[in-house]
């Protein structure tokens, strides 16, 4: 069977098929009426403080703090992690750009180093690469700390960040280890990967923090929205604090005491995500059983389906394929996209961009032949 004719029978029409869009088919009208009508619809109010509790108990993390996207509860996270201006955080330069401007809105440099072939997120034996060979261990005169300096640029490398790609995790215990040994903290992208587990626990607890997002094209949606999760109660403290442009509690006065953001959650948005996190279960069950589909339509093909990594449990947010070859990819979108199935490649490389094109890259032969390779395809719950 053709591929678009094989998508137009999942999806059981002929029109145009968007890569991924959302599905309300729960109480996201009730809850969003509720908020309208308590007319508590910013930064305060129940369903904030419901869905923090909620996406708490679903991940297994102690703590969850709210923020107005992914990107923000990133850039907070790193900043609640010690990283500073000048400093540098060791990514994968196969991501979502997010990572990479998260990090420069630190003043921090991003350094890329490769990503494994099965899971597409950061490789632990790229890290322990170039950990052993480009940086060398200090202890800091100023706090008696030990510290990993880059031999090259003399900087500190205050964190490491992996980003679970299209929600397959990525050897994130062993990545973990290497940065115990190496006292880096340890700030898990996982925007992707709400509902995915390593080793039967969710991603983004492993670390020190980690990061969820809830835009309109993720597994579930608040619209704009994102989570850091955290099993330290005085950074998850802090979290709420800094996203609420650090205003001192007072009955009538405003007091300030850091520099602060206005990076908190609506509760209008924190509605429909309670509402989308009741279907939960609903929604990865579907995107298995599109995942089972697609696995099966392409096993007699040249076409390799992406499916979960070993021990892992993926949510298949994003399903992706990998062509042969860049030609054959371009092909494959061309013909996809002229026939009213929307596909994307995987995204351009971070060290190609020209912002970041003079930061640090270690032996990305892997990156490199999955930006050549890889297309997602529809990835709707059907």
């Amino acid at each position: 069977m053709d591929f678009i004719q094989f998508i137009q029978n999942i999806y059981r029409t002929t029109d145009f098929i968007p890569l991924h869009e959302p599905r309300f088919r729960g109480n996201e009208k009730k809850y969003i009426n509720d908020c309208i009508d308590s007319t508590f619809v910013s930064s305060v109010g129940k369903y904030v403080d419901q869905f923090e509790k909620d996406i708490a108990l679903y991940t297994g993390a102690k703590y969850a703090v709210a923020a107005v996207n992914g990107t923000a509860a990133l850039h907070i996270a790193l900043m609640l992690a010690g990283v500073k201006a000048d400093e540098e955080v060791i990514t994968q330069p196969l991501t979502f750009i997010a990572t990479a401007n998260a990090i420069s809105y630190t003043g921090a440099k991003p350094v890329f180093v490769d990503v494994d072939r099965d899971t597409m997120g950061l490789s632990p034996n790229s890290l322990r690469d170039f950990l052993e060979n480009e940086t060398t261990k200090l202890i800091n005169p100023s706090t008696n700390k030990p510290s990993t300096i880059n031999k090259k640029t003399g900087r500190r490398i205050a964190a490491v960040v992996p980003m679970h790609t299209f929600g397959h995790p990525a050897r994130i215990d062993e990545i973990k280890i290497l940065c115990d040994e190496y006292h880096i903290a340890l700030i898990e992208d996982a925007a992707e990967s709400l509902g995915s587990f390593y080793k039967g626990q969710h991603t983004g607890t492993f670390g020190l923090m980690g990061t969820l997002s809830f835009n309109g094209n993720k597994t579930i949606t608040t619209g704009g929205g994102g989570m850091i999760i955290t099993n330290d109660e005085k950074l998850a403290k802090m979290a709420k604090h800094l996203t609420t442009q650090a205003k001192v509690p007072h009955a009538w006065e405003y007091r300030h005491d850091y520099i602060g953001y206005n990076y908190r959650l609506t509760n209008l948005a924190a509605a429909l995500g309670v509402a989308q996190l009741e279907q939960l279960p609903e929604i990865l069950k579907s995107k298995r059983e599109l995942a089972s589909q697609y696995k099966a339509f392409f096993a007699e093909s040249e076409i390799q389906f992406a499916t979960e990594p070993e021990n892992s449990q993926s949510n298949y947010w994003l399903n992706a394929v990998l062509l042969e070859n860049r030609d054959e990819r371009d092909k494959f979108l061309k013909y996809t996209n002229e026939n009213g199935v929307m596909t994307r490649p995987i995204w351009e490389l971070m060290n190609r961009l020209p912002m970041f094109k003079d930061c640090q890259v270690e032996n990305i032969e892997n990156s490199e032949l999955l930006a050549d390779r890889v297309v997602n395809i529809p990835s709707s719950v059907i």
